[in-house]
């Protein structure tokens, strides 16, 4: 009778994953124990050889929801021919690789008691197991026990600490257990702190029911929610927020409440029903049913299901949907502290639903599409992190900073990269703090201290500046397309060289321009730049993203000449304007040069009169993919040249043939189209020539322009019909919320080889 050592590493801690290794045991008759240790589960188990490997395998195959499995090894021991199984006091006696669970969507079990008259949480708003509820919010340090979270205040009452120290119950061991006798509490109160009278919940529904702005505390934060089919109340938060076009999110009951407002796939059925409940974009049914107001001008709403008891309970009310967007004025972060929520919102927010189980850190809703069938994350937070991400081989520990927009950070350990929560835009104090916080938090929950840190390569970032003052760690500068294409690389865990397709709308080059469509080739230890787009002028600098008839104007004189062509986009430019900007540009004043992608597609926009201003940034281009024709697949002309730094994309030719189309009356959704497979066989022919030079044939695809769902699924086609092998993003964010893990795997590459300098002018 053979025993063995079990040691399996993940998120196996706080998911009730000893209670399930012992029902196992008592299933196939293993003898043995099971305790939890720094770097996660260890197991000694004892049977027959074929009930010891049918115990093993169901560990893998039968894990509990929340569980995640990184490393599973097994050793023989001397049989000892103990009897029964137990489970044991943790210990910490190795170096710690044991990693803290994300916050999970109330399970089925607890909504069947959530629901059910005769249970003693019969609608409790709090009610979780160790299958489900808040977990990186609440922590406050490790390890992961109830003392170290923001339920150390509220003592279990002696249901709650029975069921907490039964081995039996899916409460064992879950650290926010909780019931109505003892744990958390509603309260409904105005701006100044006053309660409203009466039951809360049943307050909140009726003012929103009234149009009122109601802020809701839920997880990671503040949501500011209004009845979604009432066009007059979505107004009124859009103009408190200050938020004219930008989509809001919805949260609707369940699934066949979405089906009533947006079409539904089997992925999309998949992904928006997982325990991670991020908002999916959907597309909406021509019949849409909720005001127009939630999401202008945009093909898609961004919808996600219920995910704390609260959230059904106010569902259950007979919305359709609710709003529930992020509680704050724009640029500002979500916020998430009481006071601090009642200060920053008042005036926006008629009443506050709130609670009194603090939020320890501050998390905003994961966003996500499907595409190709799979899912793509576009803000990778609630519910994916802390979740860890492989890494090609052990390395160092790095700290890696990331970008000025959507910022997130990165820390190494062994072989796994833990990318921080989605932070925002670093443009703020809040914002500002909030990054240096979670600096903290993520080396205290990691248990880590960097060696060095990674950073972009623009000098003006706050996250660069960061990693500059760290005096203690020396600082690995990453340009910013090798960072997005060691992303990719490593989230396909790939390590052979590959052509990096690279497309934003800005990052600082190696050279000091400013980059942003990019043709690179190499891989996690260092890349060349092999192509690009034809530089050219952004009239103002930033404003150039802000106002894309900039654009236009920059491209139609590189394009036409002095002789501009009569085009809505600048008829509606006031003529002085017009002229002082064609001046400066003439002049170089306010100009600078750059290989953007992104600033391409505004131009586009502007040009087939969809957009001359922007209120959020991508607006133009995510319209340009929104109203774009898939039929429209026959390519606008454009150039190919090979100059001294590569194949270098012309799009005078595309921007000329683009004016004829507008100018015949061609419509505005077939240039849309025509114009997504320009770049699609313009990238075709790159890499063509690329592998001819050099015999690569993986192709990388990343950086935020791959957003566009429309222009991946073209240009990923074409390679692969041309014997491409094309690596996409899935659970990393392409655009800049995956730089971090980009700039991390580098430079742990670097100090691998002892290289501590900043990047090389082609890295």
């Amino acid at each position: 009778m053979p025993r063995q050592r079990i040691h399996i590493e993940g998120i196996v801690q706080g998911v009730g994953f000893r209670p399930f290794v012992f029902r196992l045991a008592a299933r196939f008759g293993v003898a043995g124990w099971v305790r939890n240790d720094s770097r996660g589960v260890t197991i000694e188990a004892e049977a027959g050889e074929a009930a010891l490997a049918a115990f093993t395998a169901a560990l893998r195959e039968e894990k509990p929801p929340l569980a995640t499995i990184t490393r599973l090894e097994c050793r023989e021991l001397p049989v000892s021919g103990e009897p029964g199984f137990a489970i044991l006091d943790s210990r910490a006696d190795q170096a710690a690789r044991a990693q803290v669970p994300a916050d999970a969507a109330v399970c089925g079990d607890c909504l069947a008691e959530l629901r059910n008259p005769a249970d003693r949480r019969f609608r409790y708003p709090f009610i979780n197991c160790t299958n489900c509820g808040p977990r990186l919010t609440i922590i406050t340090g490790i390890p992961y026990d109830r003392p170290q979270t923001t339920m150390a205040a509220f003592a279990m009452c002696p249901a709650c600490l029975a069921e907490y120290r039964d081995p039996a119950s899916r409460r064992f061991h879950a650290q926010p257990n909780a019931c109505p006798v003892c744990g958390p509490r509603l309260s409904l109160v105005d701006g100044a702190g006053r309660p409203y009278p009466g039951d809360p919940l049943v307050q909140a529904v009726r003012l929103l029911r009234e149009g009122a702005v109601v802020a809701i505390k839920g997880l990671g934060g503040y949501h500011l929610a209004v009845d979604a089919v009432n066009a007059g109340a979505v107004r009124l938060l859009r103009r408190r927020k200050r938020r004219d076009e930008k989509p809001f999110a919805v949260m609707a009951a369940d699934l066949a409440a979405v089906e009533q407002f947006a079409a539904v796939s089997t992925a999309e059925a998949t992904l928006i029903e997982g325990v991670e409940r991020p908002i999916v974009l959907l597309e909406k049914l021509p019949d849409f049913l909720l005001a127009g107001e939630v999401a202008p001008g945009n093909r898609y709403v961004g919808v996600m299901l219920p995910y704390t008891p609260l959230h059904h309970l106010l569902l259950e009310e007979d919305f359709l949907a609710l709003v529930m967007t992020s509680a704050n004025l724009s640029d500002e972060p979500i916020a998430y502290r009481d006071e601090d929520a009642r200060l920053r919102l008042t005036g926006i927010a008629d009443a506050f639903l709130m609670h009194d189980r603090p939020i320890h850190t501050r998390v905003d809703d994961s966003v996500a599409r499907v595409r190709d069938g799979r899912a793509l994350l576009l803000r990778r937070s609630r519910g994916y992190v802390p979740r860890s991400i492989p890494l090609p081989g052990e390395q160092v520990p790095v700290l890696a900073v990331g970008a000025e927009l959507k910022n997130t950070v990165c820390l190494t350990r062994g072989d796994r990269a833990f990318l921080s929560q989605h932070l925002g835009d670093l443009k703020n104090v809040e914002t500002g703090a909030a990054f240096a916080a979670a600096i903290a938090q993520l080396c205290e929950l990691v248990e880590t201290r960097p060696v060095a840190v990674a950073h972009d390569l623009h000098p003006d970032y706050l996250a660069t500046r960061y990693a500059l003052e760290q005096e203690r760690l020396p600082a690995v500068a990453v340009q910013h397309h090798h960072a997005h294409m060691a992303s990719c690389l490593v989230e396909n865990r790939c390590e052979e060289p590959a052509i990096g397709v690279i497309f934003d709308g800005l990052g600082y080059g190696a050279d000091g321009t400013l980059w942003g469509g990019e043709f690179l080739a190499g891989d996690l230890d260092g890349c060349e730049r092999v192509g690009h787009f034809r530089y050219l002028p952004l009239p103002g600098g930033d404003l150039a993203a802000l106002h894309p008839w900039r654009m236009a104007l920059s491209y139609l004189l590189a394009a036409c000449g002095d002789e501009l062509p009569e085009l809505d986009c600048l008829a509606a430019v006031p003529a002085a304007e017009l002229a002082l900007v064609r001046q400066a540009l003439a002049r170089g004043i306010n100009a600078p040069l750059a290989s953007s992608c992104g600033r391409l597609f505004d131009a586009v926009a502007a040009i087939v009169g969809l957009r001359n201003t922007v209120s959020f940034e991508g607006q133009a281009a995510m319209e340009l993919e929104m109203i774009a024709d898939p039929e429209a697949v026959t390519p606008y002309p454009f150039g190919l040249n090979m100059e001294a730094d590569g194949l270098v994309f012309d799009p005078r030719p595309l921007v000329r043939a683009l004016v004829e189309a507008v100018s015949a009356g061609e419509a505005a959704a077939r240039c849309a189209g025509r114009f997504h497979a320009t770049l699609a066989e313009m990238v075709r022919q790159v890499c063509l020539v690329v592998r001819a030079r050099r015999g690569l044939d993986v192709a990388v695809l990343s950086g935020g322009v791959f957003q566009n769902a429309l222009l991946t699924t073209l240009v990923r086609e074409r390679l692969m019909r041309a014997g491409f092998t094309v690596l996409t993003h899935s659970l990393v964010p392409p655009n800049d919320g995956g730089i971090a893990l980009g700039q991390a795997a580098v430079a742990g590459r670097r100090l691998r080889g002892g290289v501590r300098s900043p990047a090389s002018a082609t890295a």
